[in-house]
C-alpha cells in the first residue's frame, strides 16, 4: 500500500539527484560509466524483499565515481586527455563483466486485528435480530455493508453465509411457530398469514441489502448455494411444512373464502391475492393449493349442476353456465395463477355442460327450435363448442327435422299446405343455421340429410305437390306478387326442388300444367316461366329440359304459322266471315299426352278447321293433324237485351251456348245427343253455365248438380258491369285414377332408364352377382325404386336375351353380346 513504501522514498530522491548531476556535468560520463560496470537496474523497485543499505553503499560508490571524474573538470585540456588515455586503455584491456544492481522494497504483511471475524459477526448479527424484532439498529448501512465486505475479502464469506442462514432460520421458526392455535376465524388467521410472509419478505430484503456483497461474490462463485432471498424463501417453506395445521388452515382458508364468493359473498380478494403469490414464489402452489381447488371446484359445480338442471329451463341453465365460466375467466385474472385457467375452466365446463349433453338436448331443444330461439341457440351452440359436443348436438338436430316435419308431410289433410310448410320450415331452418351455428358446414350438411329423408317420406306426393305449387304462383291471376317476389319464390321451390329423389314425378306434372298454362294463355309472365325452365336446367342438364323447351319452341312456332294462314290465299278467300281461329301446332313428343274427347262442332267451326288443315299439310307435307277439342276455348259475342257481352269459355262451352241460337229450351238429352260431349264433361260444362257464378243459362228445376231430367233456356235478364266476363269452367278435381295414370306413366318412363343402367352395368362387367348388380343399380339411378321392381326388370332383360343367368349359380348373370 501507499502508505507503507513512504519511508523509502529519500533514497530514490538521492538516486534520482545524483543521475541528473552526472548527467548535467559530462553526456560521456554515462558512456564511461558504463563501460566500468556500472547499471542500474528499475525493474524491480517494489520487490518486497529489497534491502535499502545495499542501495545506498551502490549509491555512493557511484557517487564517488562521478564526482571523481567531475573533479578533474577544472581543466578542459588535462580532462579530455584523461578520457581519451582511459578510452585506448580500455580498447587495450579486455572488458570486465557488469556489476548488476538489484532494488528491493521489503513490505510486512498486514495482520488482521484479534477477534476480528467474531467481532464483525456480533455487529451483524445484532442488525439482522434488529431487522427481524423491528428495532432501530445504531450502527448505520454503510458500516454493516463494509463489515460484509471486509469479511467477505479476508475469504470468510461461508461462515458468514452459514451463520446468516441460522440466524434468519431461527427467526422465520419463531414467526410460524407464533401461528400455530391463533384465532379460529380463517379471515383473521388468513391476515396473520399474510402478515407473516409480507414481514418475511421485506426483512430478507433489508437483509440482502446489506449483504448484497456476499450475494455478488460467494454466493454466484460458490455452485449450489442459494441466493439470501431464495435462502429465506427455503427457510420459510421448510418451516411451513413442520407446521401442517399451519398449512392446512392456510389452504382450507383460501377455499372456503373462494367458495363464499362463488355463492355470492363478497370477500377481500387482495388477501387471496397475496397469500397464493406466496405459494406460488414457495414453489408449493400446485401441490398444497391447486390440486385441492380443483377438486373442490369440481364437486362444488357436480353439486349446483344436478341441482340447477332440477329446477330450471334451459335457457336459464344455459345463461347460468356462461355466468359461472365468465366468473372462474375473471377469478384466473384477479388471483388465481395463469397455470390454473386452463384446468379450471375444463373442471367447470365437465361438470356442468358435459355431464348434461343429453339432458340439456332432450329437454330443451325441440322447445328452442320450435320457437326459434336464435340467441339461446347460440349460446347453447357456443357452450357446446367447448366440450367438443358438436355431434350430440348435430344428431338432435337431425332428429328434430325428421320428427317435427314428419307431423305435417304424412298428414294428408295438410296437403294443400304442404309446400309452404316445407318452405317456412327450411327457411327457419337457414336462419338458426346462418345466426346460431355460424354457418358450420357439417350442420349445413345435417340439415340437407335430414330435409331429403323427410321430404321423401312420401315417395311421389311431395314432387308432385310441389309442381303444382309452382303452377299456382306462375299462373294469371296470382296476385299480391311482383316480379322480384315471384323470383324469389321460384328460387325457394328450386331448393326443395333439389331435395326430391323422384324428378321425373315433378317433371311429369310441370310439363302437364305448364301445358295447361301456355295453351290456355293463363300464364302470368312469360320471363318468369322461362326463368324456371332455366333454373331446372342449370339444376338437372339440358336433357330434363329439353322437352320443356320444345313446348315453347311449339307456341312461337304456332304464331309464325297462323300469321302466314291469315296471309294465305285459302285464309283470304274460303274463311267464312265473323270468325277468327288461333291454331296451336304441337309436336307430340314435347307435350303431355292428353286423351281423345269427341264433340260435335259448329258448321263454321268445321270449315274453319278444314280450310287450316288444307293449308298445314300443304306446307308441311307428310304429317298428320289430330284436333285437341279438350283444349280450345274462344271468345263469343252474346247479345242480352240488358245489353251486349264478350263471353270468354271454353270450346265445350262454346257449343253448348251456340245451340241456344236456334232453340229457347233444351233439355239435357238434347243437348247430350246435339253436342256429342262425353257425359261427365257435359254436366261439368253445363253447371259452369247455370250453376257458377256468371249464369248464362238458366237450369231448370234449381240445384248445384245437373240431373238428367233438368232443362235449360237462355238467361235474358242476365246483366253485368263489365263487357268481357271470363266464364271459369268448374275445375274437376284430380282424381285418384288421373293421378295414379300420371305416376304409371313416369314409371313407363323409369322401366326405359332402369333396362339402360342394367345394360350399361353389364356390358361393362360382362359377369355380375345379383347383389353387386343390384348395388350398382341403386348408386346410379337418380330415383327411388324397390328391388322388387328391379328384379322384374332384370328378369324381363334375360327374357328379351340380353341376360342369361350362370349355369352353376343362378345369382349370378352373364352379359350376351
Amino acid at each position: 500500500m501507499s502508505h507503507q513504501k513512504r519511508p523509502y522514498s529519500n533514497n530514490s530522491d538521492s538516486i534520482s539527484a545524483a543521475m541528473k548531476k552526472a548527467k548535467s556535468q559530462a553526456i560521456n560520463y554515462s558512456s564511461t560509466a558504463e563501460k566500468n560496470g556500472i547499471r542500474f537496474n528499475d525493474d524491480d523497485n517494489d520487490d518486497e524483499g529489497s534491502n535499502p543499505m545495499i542501495l545506498e553503499d551502490n549509491i555512493i560508490k557511484n557517487h564517488d565515481i562521478l564526482g571523481g571524474a567531475g573533479s578533474s573538470s577544472g581543466g578542459g585540456g588535462g580532462c579530455s586527455r584523461a578520457i581519451a588515455a582511459n578510452l585506448s586503455r580500455k580498447k587495450a584491456t579486455p572488458p570486465q563483466p557488469a556489476k548488476k544492481l538489484v532494488i528491493k522494497l521489503v513490505k510486512e504483511k498486514p495482520k488482521l486485528p484479534t477477534n476480528f471475524e467474531e467481532n464483525t459477526w456480533g455487529t451483524l448479527k445484532s442488525a439482522i435480530s434488529a431487522i427481524f424484532l423491528k428495532q432501530p439498529d445504531p450502527c448505520d448501512s454503510e458500516k454493516l455493508y463494509q463489515a460484509v465486505c471486509n469479511l467477505c475479502e479476508h475469504k470468510m464469506g461461508g461462515n458468514l453465509y452459514k451463520k446468516i442462514e441460522k440466524e434468519c432460520e431461527a427467526h422465520i421458526s419463531t414467526a410460524l411457530q407464533n401461528l400455530v392455535d391463533q384465532s379460529p376465524d380463517l379471515v383473521v388467521f388468513l391476515s396473520l398469514v399474510e402478515k407473516c410472509w409480507q414481514d418475511l419478505c421485506d426483512q430478507m430484503l433489508m437483509i440482502r441489502g446489506i449483504a448484497l456483497y456476499l450475494d455478488r461474490t460467494y454466493v454466484k462463485q460458490t455452485p449450489n448455494v442459494r441466493s439470501l432471498w431464495d435462502m429465506g424463501l427455503q427457510l420459510f417453506c421448510k418451516h411451513l411444512s413442520l407446521l401442517p395445521e399451519v398449512g392446512h388452515k392456510t389452504v382450507t382458508g383460501l377455499l372456503r373464502l373462494i367458495e363464499r364468493e362463488r355463492l355470492g359473498e363478497a370477500i377481500d380478494r387482495t388477501l387471496v391475492n397475496h397469500l397464493l403469490k406466496m405459494f406460488n414464489a414457495l414453489g408449493i402452489y400446485s401441490e398444497s393449493f391447486e390440486k385441492p381447488f380443483l377438486v373442490g371446484t369440481s364437486e362444488f359445480y357436480a353439486s349446483e349442476g344436478a341441482k340447477y338442471m332440477q329446477q330450471s329451463d334451459v335457457p336459464d341453465y344455459l345463461k347460468h353456465v356462461e355466468l359461472r365460466l365468465h366468473e372462474e375467466h375473471e377469478r384466473c385474472l384477479l388471483y388465481l395463477d395463469a397455470g390454473t385457467r386452463k384446468p379450471l375452466i375444463a373442471t367447470t365446463e365437465r361438470q356442468l355442460l358435459e355431464h348434461h349433453i343429453s339432458a340439456i338436448l332432450d329437454k330443451g331443444f325441440t322447445m328452442l327450435m320450435d320457437r326459434n330461439r336464435v340467441e339461446d341457440l347460440r349460446r347453447m351452440y357456443a357452450l357446446f363448442s367447448r366440450v367438443n359436443a358438436f355431434e350430440s348436438l348435430r344428431q338432435a338436430l337431425s332428429s328434430h327435422i325428421r320428427v317435427s316435419g314428419q307431423n305435417f308431410v304424412m298428414d294428408e289433410e295438410k296437403d294443400k299446405d304442404l309446400v309452404s310448410s316445407l318452405l317456412s320450415f327450411k327457411a327457419s331452418l337457414d336462419m338458426i343455421w346462418e345466426e346460431s351455428f355460424s354457418k358450420n358446414e357439417a350442420f349445413s350438411n345435417t340439415i340437407k340429410d335430414a330435409f331429403e329423408h323427410l321430404i321423401n317420406l312420401r315417395q311421389n306426393r311431395p314432387a308432385e305437390l310441389i309442381a303444382k305449387f309452382l303452377d299456382e304462383k306462375l299462373r294469371a291471376g296470382n296476385k299480391g306478387a311482383s316480379e322480384e317476389e315471384l323470383e324469389g319464390i321460384l328460387d325457394k321451390i328450386l331448393v326443395l326442388f333439389r331435395f326430391i329423389q323422384g324428378k321425373d314425378v315433378f317433371e311429369a306434372f310441370y310439363k302437364k300444367d305448364l301445358a295447361k298454362r301456355l295453351l290456355l294463355g293463363k300464364s302470368a309472365s312469360i320471363d318468369a316461366e322461362k326463368s324456371m325452365i332455366s333454373k331446372l336446367k342449370t339444376e338437372c342438364g339440358s336433357q330434363f329440359t329439353n322437352k320443356l323447351e320444345g313446348m315453347f319452341k311449339d307456341i312461337e312456332l304456332s304464331k309464325e304459322i297462323n300469321e302466314s294462314f291469315k296471309q294465305s290465299s285459302q285464309a283470304r278467300t274460303k274463311l267464312p266471315s265473323g270468325i277468327e281461329l288461333s291454331v296451336h301446332v304441337l309436336t307430340t313428343g314435347y307435350w303431355p299426352t292428353y286423351p281423345p274427347m269427341d264433340v260435335r262442332l259448329p258448321h263454321e267451326l268445321n270449315v274453319y278447321q278444314d280450310i287450316f288443315k288444307e293449308f298445314y299439310l300443304s306446307k308441311y307435307s307428310g304429317r298428320r293433324l289430330m284436333w285437341q277439342n279438350s283444349l280450345g276455348h274462344c271468345v263469343l259475342k252474346a247479345n242480352f237485351p240488358k245489353g251486349k257481352k264478350e263471353l270468354s269459355v271454353s270450346l265445350f262451352q262454346t257449343v253448348v251456348l251456340m245451340l241456344f241460337n236456334d232453340a229457347q229450351k233444351l233439355s239435357f238429352q238434347d243437348i247430350k245427343d246435339s253436342t256429342g260431349i262425353e257425359d261427365k264433361e257435359l254436366r261439368r260444362t253445363l253447371q259452369s253455365l247455370a250453376c257458377g257464378k256468371v249464369r248464362v243459362l238458366q237450369k231448370f228445376p234449381k240445384g248445384r248438380d245437373v240431373e238428367d231430367g233438368d232443362s235449360f233456356v237462355f238467361h235474358e235478364e242476365f246483366s253485368a258491369p263489365l263487357y268481357r266476363i271470363k266464364v271459369n269452367a268448374i275445375q274437376m278435381k284430380e282424381t285418384v285414377e288421373e293421378n295414379t295414370s300420371t305416376t304409371e306413366r313416369v314409371f313407363q318412363d323409369r322401366q326405359y332408364q332402369v333396362d339402360a343402367a342394367i345394360v350399361r352395368i353389364m356390358k361393362t362387367r360382362k359377369v355380375l352377382s345379383h347383389t353387386l348388380l343390384i348395388t350398382e343399380l341403386f348408386q346410379q339411378l337418380k330415383f327411388p325404386i324397390k328391388p322388387v321392381d328391379l328384379k322384374k326388370r332384370i328378369e324381363s332383360l334375360i327374357d328379351r336375351e340380353y341376360l342369361e343367368r350362370d349355369k352353376n349359380n343362378p345369382q349370378i348373370y352373364n352379359y350376351l353380346a
